[in-house]
């Protein structure tokens, strides 16, 4: 059986088009939809900044935000052009008179309430974090001599020395219910997409063995039905465990994706690829040509990638569509990943969902076992 594995790799390997769609696709999707989905992007927010050094240290705090995307503009009046015209969401008004007590900040935004709300956050924080600094230049100019502008820069070093106090929020009695934005949303889902869209797509091979006879001529040696099932069964588990490490090592690597527990990823991954496994065998024993598994198997695979949330969250349609998307195996990889990268969960916490996709592996493995000795018989 080791000869026919070795075949089917080989052909596998002068196939452009299956390593087309095995290796440069998944990281081209990837990489479009982290991208789309990256989150909450930067205010664009325009900046005209007074003379004096504290005008110009609050100009490049707010520069050096990152949640904002700031642009500098030499008067007000450019600034208010530029947010007419949209090119920005909001624009901030630096006075001169930074070193004084009280100073104020216009802040100038357009009708939308969400934006406004978002941009205020931001350069408030910003702001806040400047203020505290210029207090304390003001506090060391007024103790031991000198100007609040002179002060400032030993100010800002000895701020960035000092420790600081973490504030972290959580959410009690909740939990996150999908993936994080970006790298992490969409790398494991399109591993558990494209693992099982290729393992379909690659029935091909074996009903393309069993077209050319090559079954026929093992079992007429000393191979039994048996080492050929087995044999497929460990190529196509695999391929699709190569192609899964594979999509992971891009996404650590290029995206900085942390995949969670180190054992509960493994162990999700070799059962994701039993199914992937499973689903391709079954694709080579019922398909009659490899032209029907390359072209029905993708379609398949698809189909039942959007149905278990693989292009989107399951968690934005209605319930009845989200309980229905739970007959594909699919949702359930989902979940486990959600799990995993979301919630900081372990091995036990993706438990059911394990349990549920080996039943799935099972069923398909069991179904191609059948099928396969079946061909072979005839």
């Amino acid at each position: 059986m080791t000869a026919i594995a070795l075949a089917w790799m080989r052909r596998l390997a002068r196939d452009r088009i299956s390593l087309f769609f095995m290796v440069l696709l998944p990281v081209v999707v990837i990489l479009i939809i982290g991208a789309a989905v990256r989150g909450q992007p930067d205010f664009r927010v325009g900046v005209v900044t007074g003379a004096g050094p504290a005008a110009e240290q609050l100009s490049t705090d707010l520069g050096s935000a990152s949640t904002l995307d700031t642009r500098s503009y030499p008067d007000e009046d450019s600034a208010r052009a530029a947010l007419r015209r949209a090119e920005i969401d909001a624009a901030v008004l630096i006075p001169s008179d930074m070193d004084s007590a009280h100073v104020e900040i216009p802040l100038l935004t357009t009708g939308s309430t969400s934006a406004a709300q978002g941009v205020w956050s931001a350069v408030s924080a910003v702001v806040a974090q400047h203020a505290a600094t210029v207090q304390a230049a003001r506090f060391a100019a007024a103790e031991a001599g000198g100007t609040t502008d002179t002060r400032l820069p030993l100010a800002r070093s000895l701020a960035a020395e000092m420790p600081r106090v973490s504030v972290r929020t959580e959410a009690v009695g909740t939990a996150d219910t999908t993936l994080p934005p970006g790298f992490s949303y969409s790398a494991p889902t399109m591993l558990v997409l494209f693992v099982f869209i290729n393992a379909v797509a690659g029935g091909a091979a074996l009903a393309q063995t069993r077209k050319l006879g090559i079954y026929t001529r093992a079992l007429a040696s000393p191979v039994r039905a048996r080492d050929i099932v087995l044999g497929e069964t460990a190529c196509y588990f695999g391929l699709a465990l190569a192609q899964s490490l594979f999509i992971v090592g891009i996404g650590a690597g290029f995206f900085g994706v942390r995949w969670g527990d180190p054992l509960a990823a493994a162990v999700l991954i070799a059962v994701w690829a039993l199914v992937g496994a499973g689903a391709g065998m079954l694709s080579g024993s019922l398909f009659r040509t490899p032209e029907q598994a390359s072209a029905i198997g993708p379609a398949i695979g698809i189909g039942l990638g959007m149905l278990g949330g693989c292009m989107w969250p399951l968690e934005i349609v209605p319930p009845v569509v989200r309980e229905i998307g739970h007959i594909a195996p699919h949702a359930w990889a989902v979940d486990a990943w959600t799990r995993l990268l979301a919630r900081g969960e372990g091995i036990a916490g993706i438990g059911m969902q394990l349990a549920v996709l080996a039943g799935f592996a099972v069923v398909l493995l069991v179904s191609a076992t059948f099928m396969l000795n079946r061909a072979l018989r005839t």
